[in-house]
């Protein structure tokens, strides 16, 4: 799942990024409001970490923007103003959550998930495809109670597969998904982690097409 970090305090907003990522989220970051909202608009993310006060556009005005032009992601505004009337402020701008600073990265991760959950209506416990599961609360894979020892972007790219049932992805989208804006590799990096993760599904006992190959349009998880 991917996550944008619109925050103006760097040291803040890499310990979170980093944090997150431990977590198997994808991270993109922007240190002002112009940029993130330009993000935004452009590509898909599953939740929007918002700093109040940004240059250039601050962030109850960024998010009242996204809410004008449709955009429903979930955002949980960061802030150091504790006020009823300013957190009043934010949610009624159209954000889903307020976070006051400092916080513990324990509490983000928490109301992370937390908004997560609320917005992903296959969202359940363990993810499972016939004999595949995979937990998103203990990060663990299995296929018929094998262990799956996946990389981080293998992790990421099955979980995705798994919260999206029968549906194509191309590798542009894939890219798009699972890799940061300022570090989108080639579309072989997708084909080389295709085949590494079906290798690993395999050795597992899984069907060697348990991710098929739509010839032309991309990949998407075999019928069951």
């Amino acid at each position: 799942m991917k996550i944008l970090i619109v925050e103006d305090d760097e040291r803040l907003s890499e310990a979170v990024a980093e944090d997150l990522s431990d977590q198997n989220y994808t991270v993109e970051t922007a240190t002002d409001g112009i940029t993130g909202f330009e993000l935004a608009h452009t590509f898909h993310y599953d939740l929007i970490l918002l700093d109040l006060m940004l240059p250039q556009l601050d962030g109850i005005t960024l998010c009242q923007r996204l809410r004008s032009e449709g955009n429903a992601t979930p955002v949980l505004m960061l802030t150091a103003r504790d006020t009823t009337s300013d957190k009043v402020v934010g949610l009624d701008a159209g954000a889903d959550d307020y976070l006051v600073k400092p916080f513990e990265l324990q509490e983000l991760a928490a109301r992370t998930r937390a908004l997560l959950r609320r917005h992903q209506t296959n969202f359940s416990p363990a993810l499972t495809w016939g004999g595949l599961k995979l937990d998103p609360n203990s990060c663990e894979a299995t296929y018929e109670d094998s262990d799956l020892s996946l990389s981080p972007k293998e992790y990421r790219l099955l979980e995705m597969f798994l919260r999206s049932g029968r549906r194509v992805f191309s590798r542009s989208q894939i890219l798009d998904h699972l890799w940061a804006f300022e570090c989108c590799p080639e579309e072989d990096t997708v084909r080389a982690h295709i085949k590494g993760l079906r290798q690993k599904l395999k050795a597992a006992g899984a069907p060697p097409d348990l991710i098929e190959t739509v010839y032309g349009l991309g990949y998407r998880l075999k019928k069951i």
